[in-house]
C-alpha cells in the first residue's frame, strides 16, 4: 500500500514517467542509422543516472533492465552496478530477480563491488521462499570468486542435503561451478553426492551427475570413491532403457537423451584403466548399442557416446568391433554433421583396432567425393592412417584421383603424405618412383621440397631403372611447366645424370610409345626452361647445371652448350652468375678435366644407410634406436648412454660430417635440453669455429694434417708434429693405455702446455691383428669442469700387423686442476663386422696439472 501510495505523490507531483522497457526497445529498432540509436541511448542513459542519484527511486528496477539491454547491445553500463546491489537487498521478488540478474551480467570477480553482495548472498541462501534461494544459488555459481566461495560454501553444502528438489538441484549446479574455483572444497561435497544418486527426481538426478563428472575429472580420490558407484548407474541406465524414466522427459522415442549421456559420460571416466569397472558395464553399453534407435538424431547421439565409452574403456573386443561397426553406419547417414563426426571418431580409434577399421574402408573413400570440405578433410586423413603394406596400391590409385580433383589447400598435405606412404610401403621400386612421378605431375608446386631430394636419391640408387626413370620424366616434361616446378628440378638432375639413356631400350623402360629423342631437342629445352621468366632460381640452377653435364652425354654438342651457359654469365642473380662462370671455365681452361668432373655421380646413400649409420647400439646390442627420429628425444637418449659419467654433467665432442654453424643461442637451446653438455664456444680455448653434426656440438677440427695452429702458440707448424708421437715419458709424464683388446691398443701421451692448466693428450691407436680396422672413429666425454677440444685424426684407417699407426691430438683444460676423468666411444669395422666399444677412464697421471 506504502509502494502504491509512493507512485500516486510520484505522478500527481509531475515527475515524469520513466519510459517503460518495451518502449526503449521499439525506439531503438526504429532508428534508421547508427547515429540515431546512439541517440537515443545517450538520452536514456543520462535519464538512468539522474535516477539514480534520487534517494527514495521507485523506478529502480524499470531502470537497471533498461540498462541490461543496454549492455546486450554493446554500451557501457557499468554505472548501474551499485544499483544492482540495491535491488538484491530489496525485499520485493521482482526487484531480487532484476538485481540478481543484473549482477550476474554486470558484475564479475574482477571487481571489487561483487565482494558486497556476499552477505546479500548469505541472507537469500537462508530464505524461507525457495525462488529467492533459487535466485541466489545461481548468481553465485555465475560470479562466484575464491574468496566468496570459502564464505558460503558451506551454504550450498547444506541446500544440497534438503528434502526441497528446487533449491537442491540449482544447490548441486552451484557446487559445480564452486568447485572449478577452489577444487580443495571436493571432500566436502562427497557425502551429499552421494545421495543425490538415489532422488527420484529426473533435475536432481541429472545434477547430480552433472557435479560427479567435474569432481572425478579434478580429483583421483573422488574418481576412486565413485568407483564404487558404478552398481549403481549400470542398474539407473538400465532401467531408462527398458522402462523409462519418465514420460515427459522422453525426446522422439528416446527415453530420457540428456540423462543416458550424462551416464555414459560418468561410465567413461570411471571404467578407464580399470578392469574390473569395465566389466562391470560391458552388459549395459552392449545393451545401448543395440537397443537404441539409430533413426533419428536423439538415437544417435546416445550412439556416439556409447561408442566413446566403449573405446575409452578395458572393454571386450567384440564390444569394440560392435562400437566401430556403429561409426561405419554414420558413415552411411544422410546427415553431414554424423559423417563428420564418425570420420573424427574413427581417426582417433583406428590405432585401437586397425583391423576392424579397415572394413570400412571403402566408405572411407568414397567420403573422398564428398561436396563438403570438412569431410574431405577427414576422409583424406583416415585414409593415410589405414594405408599399409597390402592396399598401398588401391589406396595410392583412389588419392591420386583426389589429389587431381582437391582444392588448392588440400594439395600440399596430400602429396605430402603420399610421399611418405610410398616411401613405407612401395612394392617395389619402379611402382615408387611413378607414384611419386604421378605426385608430382598433379600436384605441381604444391609440393613439400624434400620431396625432390627423395625421388632424386630413389633413381640415383636404383641403377637398374636410371633408363626407365629419365624417359618417364622427359615424357611428363610438357604442357604448363610453371606450375610444375619440382617435376622440372627433378627432370634436370636425371637428364644431366641419364640423357644418353633416354633411347635405350630395357625389359622395365619397354614402351611401345617411346619415341626416339634427339640431343638438340633436350637442349633446346633446357635453353627455354633458363630463359623463361616465370622459373624460379632453384630450378634454373639445376638447369643449368644439367645443361653442363650435357656436354659430356653429349660431346657433339658441347661447343652449343658452352654457348648457351656464356650467356648468363652476366645474370642479374648471382647464384646463376656464378654458376654459369664457373661452369664456362671448365670449357676452357680445364677442358682436359671436364669428362670426369661431369661424370655420373656415385649412388647417392639410401635413407636406411643413413639410419643405420646414425643408430645407436646399446652395451646389449640387443636394442637399436633410430638416430633419425625426434632430435631432442635422441640427445636425451644418447647422453644417457654416453654422457652420464659417474652423475656428473658432461662435455662431449664428437668428430663426425662437419657441416656448417648454428647460431650460439641455438646450440645454447640444444645444450638447454641435453642438460648434460657444456659446450660454450665463447669459453673453447682455441679460437675455432663451432660445428653442428647430428644433436652433438663439436669442436673445429683443422683440415691440414701437416699444419695445426692452436690459440697462444703452443702448437706450431711443424710438418712432424702428428707422426714424431712416442710412446715414452713426455715432459716427465708417464703414457696411458687406456684401450686394448683384439689387438686393437690406444695410447694417450701427455704434453703440458705453457699454461699448467692446458694439457695436450696425443693419441696413438696401433692394430697388432691380422685384420684392418677401418671406419675408426674416436668419441670421448669430460665432466662440465673440463673443456675438450678434438682435432682431426691423420686418418680413419689403422694397418694390421703394426704397419702404420692413426694419430690425434686432444686438448684439455682444467681451470680448477681437479682430477681429469674421461668416457671414450670407439666404433670401428674389422674383419666384415661393426664394433662399438665403450671405456671410461678414472686413472689420469696426476703430474699431467703439476
Amino acid at each position: 500500500m506504502d509502494l502504491q501510495s509512493t507512485i500516486l505523490s510520484k505522478l500527481t507531483s509531475g515527475i515524469p514517467t520513466p519510459m517503460r522497457l518495451r518502449d526503449l526497445i521499439r525506439q531503438i529498432r526504429a532508428a534508421r542509422t547508427a547515429a540515431d540509436e546512439r541517440a537515443v541511448i545517450q538520452k536514456e542513459c543520462a535519464y538512468i543516472r539522474s535516477t539514480f542519484r534520487e534517494e527514495d527511486n521507485v523506478w529502480r528496477c524499470r531502470n537497471v533492465a533498461k540498462l541490461l539491454y543496454m549492455h546486450m547491445l554493446g554500451y557501457p553500463s557499468h554505472f548501474g552496478q551499485l544499483e544492482c546491489l540495491k535491488l538484491i537487498a530489496s525485499p520485493r521478488f521482482t526487484d531480487k530477480r532484476i538485481g540478481y540478474l543484473g549482477a550476474m551480467l554486470l558484475l564479475d570477480e574482477r571487481q571489487d563491488v561483487h565482494l558486497l553482495i556476499t552477505n546479500s548472498l548469505k541472507n537469500d541462501l537462508n530464505s524461507q521462499t525457495q525462488f529467492v534461494v533459487g535466485l541466489a544459488l545461481c548468481a553465485l555459481g555465475a560470479i562466484c570468486s575464491p574468496e566468496m566461495s570459502r564464505d558460503l560454501g558451506g551454504e550450498v553444502e547444506r541446500l544440497m542435503k534438503t528434502s526441497n528438489t528446487y533449491i537442491k538441484k540449482k544447490a548441486a549446479l552451484c557446487a559445480t561451478r564452486i568447485i572449478r574455483k577452489m577444487p580443495e572444497f571436493i571432500e566436502m561435497y562427497l557425502p551429499a553426492v552421494r545421495t543425490l544418486l538415489t532422488e527420484k527426481n529426473h533435475a536432481v538426478l541429472i545434477t547430480g551427475i552433472t557435479l560427479m563428472i567435474e569432481m572425478s575429472d579434478r580429483s583421483p580420490d573422488a574418481l576412486l570413491y565413485f568407483k564404487k558407484m558404478v552398481p549403481n548407474l549400470v542398474r539407473i541406465l538400465k532401467n531408462l532403457i527398458m522402462a523409462g524414466y519418465s514420460p515427459e522427459h522422453d525426446v522422439s522415442g528416446v527415453s530420457d537423451p540428456f540423462l543416458q549421456v550424462k551416464i555414459l559420460r560418468l561410465l567413461r571416466l570411471l571404467g578407464k584403466n580399470d578392469s574390473e569397472a569395465s566389466e562391470a558395464m560391458n552388459d549395459i553399453l552392449a545393451q545401448v548399442a543395440t537397443n537404441t534407435e539409430s533413426s533419428k538424431n536423439v538415437g544417435n547421439a546416445i550412439l556416439y557416446e556409447t561408442v566413446i565409452s566403449i573405446m575409452d574403456i578395458k572393454s571386450e573386443s567384440g564390444l569394440r568391433v560392435l562400437a566401430i561397426n556403429i561409426l561405419g553406419r554414420f558413415l552411411l547417414n544422410m546427415d553431414k554433421n554424423i559423417r563428420y563426426v564418425a570420420l573424427t571418431t574413427l581417426l582417433k580409434t583406428v590405432q585401437a583396432d586397425y583391423n576392424t577399421v579397415q572394413r570400412h574402408r571403402n566408405t572411407v573413400v568414397e567420403c573422398l567425393k564428398d561436396p563438403d570440405v570438412s569431410i574431405r578433410k577427414k576422409a583424406m586423413e583416415l585414409c593415410f592412417a589405414l594405408i599399409n603394406s597390402s592396399n598401398v596400391r588401391t589406396m595410392t590409385k583412389e588419392l591420386l584421383i583426389f589429389l587431381e580433383k582437391a582444392d588448392p589447400e588440400f594439395k600440399s598435405i596430400c602429396s605430402s603424405n603420399l610421399c611418405i606412404c610410398a616411401e613405407k610401403y612401395a612394392p617395389g621400386s619402379k611402382w615408387h618412383i611413378d607414384t611419386v612421378i604421378k605426385v608430382l605431375t598433379t600436384a605441381g608446386n604444391y609440393v613439400r621440397d624434400d620431396v625432390v631430394g627423395n625421388l632424386i636419391q630413389l633413381i640415383s640408387d636404383t641403377n637398374t631403372l636410371h633408363s626407365y626413370a629419365v624417359q618417364q620424366l622427359w615424357k611428363q616434361l610438357k604442357g604448363d611447366l610453371e606450375t610444375k616446378q619440382p617435376l622440372v628440378q627433378v627432370s634436370m638432375w636425371a637428364l644431366g645424370e641419364f640423357a644418353d639413356l633416354l633411347n635405350d631400350v630395357q625389359i622395365e623402360a619397354s614402351d611401345e610409345n617411346l619415341e626416339h629423342v634427339d640431343p638438340q631437342s633436350v637442349i633446346n629445352f633446357c635453353e627455354k626452361i633458363l630463359n623463361s621468366t616465370l622459373m624460379s632460381v632453384v630450378t634454373k640452377e639445376y638447369t643449368l647445371t644439367a645443361l653442363t653435364k650435357l656436354s659430356v652425354r653429349f660431346s657433339s654438342e658441347a661447343a652449343c652448350i658452352k654457348a648457351i651457359v656464356d650467356i648468363f654469365g652476366c645474370h642479374m642473380n648471382i647464384e646463376i652468375q656464378q654458376r654459369s662462370v664457373e661452369f664456362s671455365t671448365l670449357f676452357s681452361k680445364h677442358d682436359e678435366l671436364r669428362p670426369s668432373l661431369l661424370d655420373r655421380m656415385p649412388a647417392i646413400k639410401s635413407s636406411e644407410k643413413k639410419i643405420q649409420n646414425d643408430t645407436f647400439i646399446n652395451e646389449n646390442n640387443d636394442e637399436v634406436e633410430n638416430g633419425i627420429a625426434n632430435e631432442q628425444y635422441k640427445a636425451q637418449e644418447y647422453s644417457a648412454a654416453l654422457l652420464d659419467l659417474l652423475g656428473e654433467p658432461l662435455t662431449l665432442v664428437n668428430q663426425e660430417c662437419p657441416v656448417e654453424a648454428k647460431s650460439n643461442s641455438t646450440n645454447s637451446n640444444v645444450l638447454d635440453l641435453l642438460g648434460v653438455l657444456d659446450m660454450n664456444p665463447s669459453q673453447t680455448v682455441a679460437p675455432s669455429q663451432n660445428y653442428q653434426c647430428g644433436d652433438i656440438n663439436m669442436a673445429n677440427v683443422t683440415s691440414n694434417e701437416n699444419s695445426l695452429n692452436v690459440s697462444k702458440g703452443v702448437v706450431n707448424s711443424e710438418p712432424d708434429l702428428l707422426d714424431g708421437f712416442s710412446s715414452q715419458k713426455t715432459n716427465g709424464i708417464p703414457s696411458l693405455t687406456v684401450f686394448e683388446k683384439n689387438g686393437l691398443k690406444i695410447n694417450f701421451d701427455f704434453e703440458r702446455n705453457g699454461d699448467s692448466s692446458e694439457v695436450l693428450i696425443n693419441l696413438t691407436a696401433t692394430n697388432s691383428s691380422s685384420f684392418q680396422v677401418s671406419e675408426f672413429l674416436f668419441q670421448a666425454a669430460v665432466p662440465k669442469t673440463f673443456q675438450l677440444q678434438m682435432l682431426n685424426p691423420t686418418s680413419t684407417i689403422v694397418p694390421a700387423n703394426n704397419s702404420g699407426s692413426l694419430k690425434q691430438v686432444l686438448k684439455v683444460m682444467n681451470p680448477n686442476k681437479s682430477q681429469l676423468r674421461m668416457r671414450i666411444r670407439l666404433s670401428f669395422e674389422c674383419n666384415g663386422s661393426n664394433n662399438l666399444e665403450q671405456v671410461e677412464i678414472n686413472n689420469f697421471p696426476s703430474e699431467i696439472w703439476q
